[in-house]
């Protein structure tokens, strides 16, 4: 592609835990985002962007990568980067290649804030309120090179502790009378078959809160304050966005805005993230260039946060992408370039957490069928059909007719392990054969 001499500035804004119906320009009623809707007005939104793993380290580490968390040894939440991939990562391409490269906020790598190695000068540390100063600060420095600057929130993520009644780290959010809470979402209950091993983590997760534990109206007011941070956080992103506007970098800038993974807000009577419901896998993604030839425009073609993301950036800023990144620019969909041949498939990973369970799940996105298997479990495998039930009411997988498509997605995802030797080919070599474990879970927390 052709670029201009002049490479772009770079303001990627992630916050944490963000379903992809988290905005009110997706047509959610529930939450007004206005700073997100803008920006979904000046460039492209992708409907169909997903996260590489629903959980916090292995997401993040994709994205600041473009590999698999597998590939980097990020799979759970206490993991580093594999120190091979050091000089690769995004701070130390861009900082290599002449940018001026500052992180501002939360990193989970696993440390919450950034180190050095990384590549990147550290702005703002694990600290929301304090973040949209200091990019700010950042943004108002003179320079003579372009700059690329990560704003990472950790809310919505503080809905773990409004779900808890904890302390909010980064503010409370305000009170509502409770005919003003959501309502229930439309596939508030399960179908038929949930897979064990959603079931079990469910119940008896320590960490999370517990389906058991929740009746209607706790699961609205659930619901209620994940939107209330929601808003919260695209009023901080909104002042970032309002320095980028006031100092005139908005005519050089590329603006790129996700989240690290989803949020079950209470679809299927679920909380929090890892299980391979659309909730926790899918993301939102925005991309504003300047001067943008179609201003406001979906995308649904299936994309990859953290394997697409890097691709994208170094085309935009004309540097070289690293050797060996399965991901794909994006760019051509900005600039009316794209012809076809795009992406047919995707897998998405999830171990939920590390947490010893020995739970290790997959995805596969293909044509609009997902397929889902975990570990173990009589009911471990999944198959839904994304365009007529977009709420995942109907397992396939258990109807004899919709046998081919299970028996295809089955061989598809089966060699997509062995080409990229992923470690879950040692739960897949029979995935229709039932196999249950001794689930370590503590006797008084069982369900």
């Amino acid at each position: 592609m052709n670029l201009p001499k002049d490479r772009p500035n770079i303001l990627l804004i992630v916050t944490d835990q963000q379903q992809a119906a988290g905005m009110s320009c997706t047509g959610n009623p529930d939450v007004n985002t206005p700073a997100m809707d803008k920006l979904a007005e000046q460039g492209v939104r992708f409907t169909n962007a997903y996260c590489t793993n629903p959980l916090c380290t292995p997401s993040r580490a994709s994205m600041f990568t473009g590999r698999m968390p597998h590939e980097i040894d990020t799979m759970g939440n206490g993991a580093k980067i594999n120190s091979d991939f050091r000089s690769l990562e995004l701070g130390n391409l861009f900082t290599q290649a002449g940018y001026d490269c500052a992180y501002g906020g939360k990193w989970h790598v696993p440390e919450l804030s950034i180190t050095e190695e990384h590549g990147f000068e550290k702005i703002c540390g694990f600290d929301d309120l304090r973040l949209p100063g200091a990019c700010q600060e950042f943004l108002g420095r003179p320079r003579d090179k372009p700059f690329l600057l990560v704003a990472c929130f950790d809310n919505p993520h503080n809905i773990c502790e409004h779900g808890r009644s904890d302390p909010l780290p980064w503010g409370a959010v305000d009170s509502a009378p409770q005919n003003e809470w959501p309502n229930l979402p439309p596939n508030f209950k399960s179908g038929p078959f949930e897979p064990e091993m959603v079931t079990l983590f469910a119940n008896n997760n320590p960490i999370i809160q517990r389906r058991l534990a929740l009746d209607e109206e706790d699961w609205r007011f659930y619901r209620y304050g994940y939107f209330r941070l929601i808003e919260k956080v695209d009023q901080q992103i909104g002042q970032i966005l309002t320095s980028l506007e006031k100092l005139k970098l908005e005519d050089n800038t590329i603006v790129v805005f996700t989240s690290d993974h989803g949020e079950m807000a209470g679809s299927h009577e679920l909380s929090n993230k890892m299980v391979l419901y659309e909730e926790s896998i899918k993301v939102p993604f925005i991309i504003k260039k300047p001067q943008p030839q179609n201003p406001g425009l979906t995308n649904d073609n299936l994309v990859s946060t953290g394997l697409d993301l890097i691709p994208t950036l170094c085309d935009f800023a004309n540097v070289p992408v690293p050797d060996g990144l399965s991901g794909k620019s994006l760019s051509p969909f900005l600039l009316n370039e794209h012809t076809g041949n795009w992406r047919s498939q995707l897998v998405i990973q999830s171990q939920f957490a590390s947490q010893g369970y020995g739970i290790n799940g997959r995805a596969l996105i293909k044509d609009h069928y997902k397929y889902v298997v975990y570990s173990y479990g009589q009911n471990r495998e999944q198959v839904f059909d994304l365009k007529k039930d977009p709420y995942e009411q109907v397992n396939l997988a258990k109807e004899s007719r919709h046998s081919e498509i299970l028996n295809n997605h089955r061989q598809t995802l089966y060699q997509w392990l062995l080409i990229n030797k992923d470690f879950f080919c040692e739960h897949y070599s029979h995935p229709g054969q039932p196999i249950l474990p001794n689930i370590p879970f503590l006797p008084n927390q069982q369900s």
